[in-house]
């Protein structure tokens, strides 16, 4: 009876790379990873499967609808949906362990049940970091947040972007004013403001049930423009007699000018008064992260400040603050849109084809190489030499090295450089510097 063959598939929402594109997406992660551990995060790793009452204990909301639940014998498990509230159990749980401020990076891959779309996934990596303190923080910590997103998109590449800064204690305070007790419906609105414009905000305020002149002051307010000097000076002259607005707008002047310290040119700095990021616990300062020459992208790293990170699991005070960067959606837009494109076909920088009878010479070059840190593969099938000369063209593999009974005699190795064609025998020693010093 024939084996039945299953068709070869993956489900929908989920990204498998060809091995040239993984290679520019770890390319990516690595360089993230680099400017995380350059301001001194630590690395951490948490399971992605938790305990389901530990995972979700805020309860409610659109995320726990989404979250892959299933049970393994008694046990009620779930798969992480963000790398945030695995962090919050880690720091309850090793508590006393940690110093703080604690400074940690985890980049891992998180799950969403969403529907499928094309963009959206349910499967992927998240880049975050956080400071958490112990009781307080200071909020020059907020300021150090920026320059490291300056850093890590500067070294991806990019020139031209915004790092769009706000605080919800101004926007909060100012809400106060109005007596509008619920702000969280209001500021998920404001959130939308890139998507669905000052018209589509407005009726959104209306939907809410605010009234005509409660909606023009709110309009007004977020269109506040200017330098980020004029914004702040604009924003003292309302003079709004509310605590949580005063000391909103002194958290953000603290924080605009201690940006400036650490090296983040003003042009890639913009307070925004609608940047209000949708999420209820960011307490304080806010960030929202775009690419100038494509704004149709959206925001490619957020974040901000929280009161109290670990709520539910501890009675300590945690505030902290942090950012995330999205890599497999960012990656993919990236992609698709033709901002980046694949560099390398393979990480070998020398394929080594020993002739007939020559192998274990093969094998032992090969092992030198390595030592010296040199990415080296030995072809060990048989066949044609043009046809191995034509494996390494494929893969832009720039050097082969040709080890025959001559080569073996000479005690040397025949190099080809493939982008000449240009083959010269050499000693091991002259080998290897010619290709380190390349």
């Amino acid at each position: 009876m024939a084996k039945e063959i299953v068709k070869p598939s993956i489900l929908p929402g989920f990204m498998e790379l060809l091995p040239s594109d993984q290679i520019l997406f770890n390319h990516m992660m690595d360089t993230i990873k680099s400017n995380y551990e350059k301001f001194g995060f630590l690395p951490i790793d948490t399971p992605v499967i938790e305990k389901s009452e530990v995972l979700l204990a805020k309860g409610g909301g659109e995320t726990e609808k989404q979250v892959y639940r299933f049970t393994k014998g008694d046990t009620d498990l779930s798969l992480r949906f963000d790398l945030t509230v695995p962090l919050a159990r880690y720091v309850s749980q090793h508590y006393s362990d940690l110093n703080f401020p604690f400074k940690r990076y985890q980049i891992g891959k998180v799950y969403r049940g969403e529907r499928n779309q094309k963009g959206r996934f349910r499967e992927f990596y998240q880049c975050d970091i956080d400071i958490i303190g112990n009781q307080k923080l200071d909020i020059i910590n907020d300021a150090e947040i920026p320059s490291i997103i300056y850093s890590t998109f500067k070294e991806l590449g990019f020139d031209s972007f915004t790092i769009k800064i706000n605080n919800r204690k101004i926007l909060n305070g100012f809400f106060q004013g109005l007596d509008i007790d619920d702000s969280v419906e209001v500021l998920r609105a404001i959130d939308k403001m890139d998507k669905i414009g000052l018209k589509g905000v407005n009726e959104e305020l209306r939907k809410i049930g605010l009234d005509d002149n409660t909606i023009n002051k709110i309009i007004e307010f977020i269109q506040i423009e200017g330098t980020n000097e004029e914004i702040l000076h604009s924003l003292e002259e309302f003079n709004i007699d509310n605590e949580t607005f005063v000391l909103g707008l002194d958290e953000l002047k603290n924080v605009v000018k201690y940006v400036k310290h650490f090296g983040v040119p003003e042009d890639n700095l913009k307070v925004d008064l609608t940047i209000a990021r949708g999420l209820d616990y960011y307490t304080g300062t806010v960030y929202e992260t775009f690419l100038d020459e494509y704004p149709d992208i959206g925001s490619v790293c957020s974040g901000g400040r929280y009161d109290d990170l670990a709520e539910y699991y501890t009675k300590q005070k945690l505030p902290g603050v942090g950012i995330s960067i999205g890599l497999t959606r960012l990656f993919y837009q990236l992609r698709e849109a033709n901002i980046i494109k694949t560099k390398w076909n393979n990480l070998t920088k020398v394929l080594i084809i020993p002739m007939e009878g020559c192998q274990e010479e093969g094998i032992k070059i090969g092992n030198i190489l390595r030592s010296y840190d040199i990415n080296t593969q030995i072809y060990l099938e048989g066949g044609k030499v043009g046809k191995k000369f034509n494996y390494a063209d494929k893969l832009d593999i720039p050097y082969v090295i040709i080890i025959g009974s001559e080569e073996i005699k000479n005690e040397k190795v025949t190099l080809r450089q493939m982008d000449t064609g240009e083959q010269i025998m050499y000693s091991i020693e002259e080998l290897i510097k010619i290709i380190n010093d390349d």
